[in-house]
């Protein structure tokens, strides 16, 4: 079980959209390889910057419209939101040091 918060179709825009500062969306689903791979991974981030970015995610089978309005097609997809925008798309599974190069903008 992830100690990521979860967040919901009927949550999405207070949780996500209407949040302060920078908030990472990880879609994924249970039946996901690359997810359970890339989860632990956005956990130890979201430990060791916790002033800098929430994580949070949503399971894209639950809630279809979310992962629908952001094309969620493959999944692990993780968007980073600011101000309720996208600002950057990652697709797929990726050891920490690579995931935190493409998320270094954001981490300080």
């Amino acid at each position: 079980m992830s100690t990521l918060a979860s967040v919901t179709d009927a949550s999405f825009a207070s949780d996500v959209l209407d949040a302060e500062g920078t908030t990472l969306v990880e879609f994924w689903a249970p039946w996901c390889g690359p997810c359970r791979a890339v989860t632990p991974i956005l956990e130890r981030i979201a430990d060791e910057h916790p002033d800098r970015i929430r994580i949070v995610r949503i399971n894209a089978d639950e809630n279809p419209r979310a992962s629908a309005e952001y094309h969620a097609l493959s999944l692990p997809m993780m968007k980073v939101f600011q101000d309720g925008q996208v600002v950057k798309t990652l697709v797929g599974a990726k050891p920490k040091p690579a995931m935190e190069f493409e998320l270094a903008a954001f981490l300080g």
